[in-house]
C-alpha cells in the first residue's frame, strides 16, 4: 500500500507542478486532493523538494524505458523506411503519452528556477535525443544505409526541427495533424537526401 500511495503522490505532484508550477503547488492542497492530511503525506516524502526530486527520478526512468536514452539507445533500423517508422513511433509517444506531456510542461516552466530541472530540460529537449540519433546514424552509416559523414551533425540536423515542431504541437494542439504530416514529409526528405543506396527500390 505504501508504494501505491507514494506513486499516487507523485502522479498528483506531476500534474500540480506542470499546471501550477513548483512554487504554486501547495502541499496541503495536494494532500487534501488525495484524501490525505499533510502529515500523512510527510510520512512518504520529507519535503516538497523531496517530492520534486522523486518526480524527476521517476520520469527520467520512464522516458528512458519507453523512448530511449544515450545509455539505452534503441536498435538502429536496418532500412530507411525503418528509420521513418521508428521516428514516427517515438513522435507518437512524445505527443500523446500524458506523463511525458506533463513532464515537458514542467520542464518548460521550471527550467529557469532549478539547476537540476534546467539540466534535464537541456537533455530532454536537445542533447538527449540528438545523442540517441547520433548513435543510430553512426550504426546506419557503418551498415551502408546512410551516406558516410559526421553522425553528430546529422543527428543535430535531424532532431532540431522535430523538437521545434513538437513544441508547436504543445502550443497549438489543434494543428497536430498538419504538423505530423509536415514532420513525416521532413523525414522522407531527409531520407531522400542522406540515403546511401541510391539505386535502392526502397521508397524515400
Amino acid at each position: 500500500m505504501e508504494n501505491t500511495t507514494k506513486e499516487k503522490i507523485l502522479d498528483a505532484a506531476l500534474v500540480s507542478f506542470a499546471e501550477n508550477g513548483y512554487k504554486g503547488t501547495n502541499l496541503r492542497d495536494l494532500a487534501a486532493g488525495m484524501g490525505l492530511s499533510k502529515s500523512a503525506l510527510y510520512k512518504h516524502y520529507q519535503s516538497k523538494e523531496d517530492i520534486r526530486g522523486a518526480v524527476i527520478d521517476r520520469m527520467e526512468a520512464y522516458y528512458a524505458a519507453h523512448f530511449g536514452s544515450p545509455e539505452n539507445t534503441p536498435p538502429a533500423p536496418e532500412t530507411c523506411e525503418g528509420l521513418l517508422a521508428m521516428t514516427m513511433r517515438m513522435l507518437d509517444f512524445t505527443l500523446h503519452d500524458e506523463k511525458v506531456i506533463l513532464t515537458r510542461r514542467l520542464l518548460l516552466t521550471e527550467q529557469f528556477h532549478d539547476e537540476r530541472t534546467r539540466r534535464l530540460a537541456t537533455l530532454h529537449f536537445l542533447t538527449g535525443t540528438k545523442d540517441i540519433y547520433e548513435k543510430i546514424f553512426a550504426e546506419m552509416m557503418r551498415k551502408g544505409i546512410l551516406k558516410n559523414g559526421d553522425p553528430g551533425m546529422l543527428a543535430f540536423a535531424y532532431t532540431a526541427p522535430i523538437t521545434a515542431l513538437v513544441h508547436l504541437c504543445d502550443r497549438e494542439p489543434e494543428k497536430e495533424p498538419e504538423i505530423v504530416e509536415q514532420l513525416e514529409a521532413f523525414i522522407r526528405h531527409f531520407i531522400g537526401t542522406y540515403r546511401a543506396n541510391e539505386g535502392s527500390n526502397e521508397k524515400p
